[in-house]
């Protein structure tokens, strides 16, 4: 599949068959957040999949509750990736003291994109998770008590005939422009 096919096949997942996704899949998406860029190199995550059925159902539990219910789909993934933000270098921490960036979140965020679109390329289905119980779920992981974690992945195969995105992405015109922050702003004849 190329860049352009995964981009606009990449999406949430919120329905999944129950086939576990195999190890060597598991590895090659390790390999592509291992590699994703990130301020002066820090790599400031740490990945955690969690594939032990029960411990999964512990964590995906976490993710919802009565009154939450939105993210109840997680038990089905087979898989929950969990990203912590770790502490980055020394000079990434300058920087983003020096131009009040939060580059570890950002960076995270890079990687877990590369997780995602690795994911689709493999066939497999993803869907970001940024409401859950962070306390309940460093607990069950063994995270360290300050060690933050930055989001949750559901990954897995798709539920069959799982349809194509039905939200509307915003036009070009709307969420891009050149040369000027006025451009984007939908009134870019440029575009």
């Amino acid at each position: 599949m190329d860049l352009d096919r995964i981009i606009r096949t990449r999406q949430s997942v919120r329905r999944y068959r129950d086939q576990p996704v195999e190890r060597e899949m598991l590895h090659e998406l390790i390999e592509a957040v291992r590699l994703a860029p990130s301020a002066c190199n820090s790599q400031p995550w740490k990945l955690i999949l969690v594939d032990d059925p029960e411990l999964k159902n512990q964590v995906a539990a976490a993710t919802f509750s009565q009154a939450v219910s939105f993210n109840r789909f997680s038990l089905e993934a087979p898989v929950i990736a969990v990203f912590t933000v770790e502490k980055p270098k020394w000079t990434a921490r300058l920087g983003a003291l020096i131009k009040q960036r939060e580059f570890p979140l950002i960076d995270v965020g890079i990687a877990a994109a590369h997780f995602c679109l690795k994911a689709t390329e493999l066939g497999l289905g993803t869907c970001m998770l940024g409401w859950f119980d962070e306390q309940r779920i460093r607990r069950l992981l063994n995270i360290p008590p300050k060690t933050r974690i930055g989001l949750l992945i559901t990954l897995g195969h798709a539920e069959q005939g799982y349809p194509l995105r039905k939200k509307i992405r915003k036009e070009a015109e709307e969420m891009s422009g050149f040369n000027d922050y006025r451009s984007a702003t939908g009134n870019n004849p440029a575009l």
